[in-house]
């Protein structure tokens, strides 16, 4: 397979990229309809159950080695997700693209959508062409970042889908095209730097870190847009935090050591199993036998000596 490891668009020349967007695709369509539904606060964290499923199904049709590491690292990403299902908080109810309007004219979302484009532009233009090749962060924080504000653009389209399929004149709106324009123009930035970023490192370096960073941002962003966190008691939060960062652990164990073997003198000497003893013990006889009626040298021993005194002599 003809790779460039210089992060170009050799990728764009295989089928097989071509499948994989298809099926993203269509994962990411009912990943649309999560957003219009549930806050993002929730949706973008159990997006590790994908990371999860598929090391199980690599490792079933692909036959890669999911070791000891990985399947903690899976345990953990389920109790984390279900931690944090329970813990979830409660978005304030946009119900119409005109409250959609009104919240993206508040002032934090927009000193906060600011903030974005220009660390983003910085990356691009000033951070790329010097550090793109040697530092991971670099495209990955743009695509973490870009993806944030696409989050908002799928939740603002979200309702206004709900709406036409309610019967209320949507296409009249210049708010829902938009928002589509917006997320076209976030979700191809997105493809092309994350490809970047896989193209010149490892998958098992990109895929946590692009986690960690993405959630992080998109969480950020539903807190100022959407006020998710203004009403949450302390138990929620706790709850909520520990749950993700519970999900980062078992990504991390998922990735970080996906190539490292596990083998027995890895654990501690209480749980590695008996070795056999290159000294075996004595036999039944031998063990009846006193060790007072053993001579101490043997009978060749004894002779050699005796004929030595006798040459002395």
């Amino acid at each position: 397979m003809y790779r460039h490891w210089q992060g170009g668009h050799a990728y764009l020349r295989e089928w097989l990229w071509w499948a994989g967007l298809l099926c993203m695709g269509v994962g990411e369509a009912a990943n649309f309809a999560a957003y219009a539904f549930a806050p993002a606060t929730l949706v973008t964290p159990l997006g590790a159950l994908s990371v999860l499923v598929s090391a199980v199904l690599s490792s079933i049709f692909l036959n890669e080695q999911l070791n000891v590491h990985g399947k903690i690292g899976c345990i953990l990403s389920i109790l984390g997700s279900t931690v944090m299902v329970i813990h979830a908080p409660q978005e304030e109810e946009v119900s119409s693209l005109e409250s959609m309007a009104e919240k993206l004219q508040d002032p934090g979302f927009i000193v906060f959508a600011v903030c974005v484009l220009v660390s983003s532009l910085l990356l691009i233009f000033v951070a790329g062409p010097r550090y793109g090749q040697s530092n991971v962060l670099v495209y990955v924080l743009v695509c973490s970042a870009i993806g944030s504000l696409s989050v908002s653009c799928v939740k603002g389209l979200g309702i206004a889908l709900k709406e036409l399929f309610s019967g209320k004149p949507v296409l009249k709106e210049p708010l829902g095209w938009v928002l589509l324009v917006c997320l076209v123009i976030c979700i191809s930035i997105q493809i092309n730097y994350l490809n970047k970023a896989l193209d010149i490192f490892n998958t098992s370096v990109v895929t946590p870190i692009y986690y960690v960073l993405f959630t992080t941002a998109v969480m950020t962003c539903s807190a100022i847009l959407f006020k998710e966190w203004q009403h949450l008691v302390l138990d929620n939060i706790i709850g909520s935090i520990s749950g993700f960062l519970t999900i980062v652990s078992g990504i991390f164990l998922l990735h970080a050591f996906r190539d490292m073997p596990f083998t027995p003198s890895l654990l501690p000497l209480f749980l590695q199993p008996a070795r056999a003893d290159p000294h075996p013990p004595w036999s039944t006889a031998d063990r009846h036998q006193s060790c007072q009626h053993q001579p101490l040298l043997p009978s060749e021993d004894k002779g050699s000596q005796s004929a030595e005194e006798e040459e002395e002599k």
